[in-house]
């Protein structure tokens, strides 16, 4: 109502470019609506469920779908079941692709198709160990111990143990998936503490990852605060 009567009385002595018109438009809007329009939504929590929703309408109308990083792993009964069908399974695929299939291709024709499984399947473990060591490595700066190598090393043996037991006695004898679930969980479980974290808990690197996290948090909480105060 305003810009509409001035609009009329300055008619014919002043009209600000138009530039200048729309920065002072899109300005006011922005900050009227960070002042007034946003604070409520933020805090009621009603941002977080509308961003959710709109993601989830982005993927369902471009037939998108997200691949979830695991699939209870909590249920696997076997160590292939684990590291195959459950665990971490975007890296699980690309390593599938960009090693195990390879491998085994390359090989299939040199040592034969039992042979080349066995070695892509070892040969996938190594890689993925020697992964973890070079992450751990950027993350603690440390010479690696070569522990989670040796994780993922043994995990490879084991699961190679484990298909050769499975064919040779599938016809005469098999346990009980509530049993080989809980073998499979603890064996993963003791090995973990065994192997994978001790370099991790020894060099404070989970420590050091827990407080950048916090102060991220605490960080982003402290900004908000601040600008909304601004307009109160």
């Amino acid at each position: 109502m305003v810009e509409i009567e001035v609009k009329k009385a300055l008619k014919d002595t002043l009209q600000l470019p138009g530039l200048v018109s729309g920065l002072l438009t899109v300005g006011f809007v922005v900050v009227t609506a960070f002042g007034l329009f946003f604070p409520p939504i933020i805090r009621s929590g009603v941002d977080e469920t509308l961003s959710s929703n709109i993601v989830k309408i982005i993927l369902v109308g471009f037939e998108l779908e997200l691949e979830p990083p695991s699939n209870e792993p909590y249920l696997s009964t076997s160590l292939q079941d684990f590291w195959g069908n459950r665990w971490n399974l975007t890296v699980t695929n690309t390593l599938r692709l960009t090693i195990y299939n390879p491998v085994r291709s390359a090989l299939s024709e040199v040592v034969g198709r039992t042979w080349a499984l066995r070695v892509a399947m070892l040969a996938t473990f190594v890689v993925s160990g020697l992964m973890h060591e070079l992450l751990f490595y950027y993350v603690n700066r440390v010479s690696p111990s070569w522990e989670v190598t040796g994780f993922f090393v043994l995990h490879g043996l084991c699961v190679m143990v484990e298909i050769g037991v499975k064919r040779t006695l599938k016809d005469v004898w098999r346990l009980p998936g509530f049993v080989s679930g809980l073998l499979t969980v603890g064996f993963v479980v003791v090995t973990a503490f065994g192997l994978f974290f001790p370099p991790i808990i020894r060099n404070g690197a989970d420590e050091r990852v827990l407080e950048e996290v916090g102060f991220c948090f605490d960080f982003i909480k402290d900004k908000m605060v601040q600008f909304v105060g601004y307009f109160r």
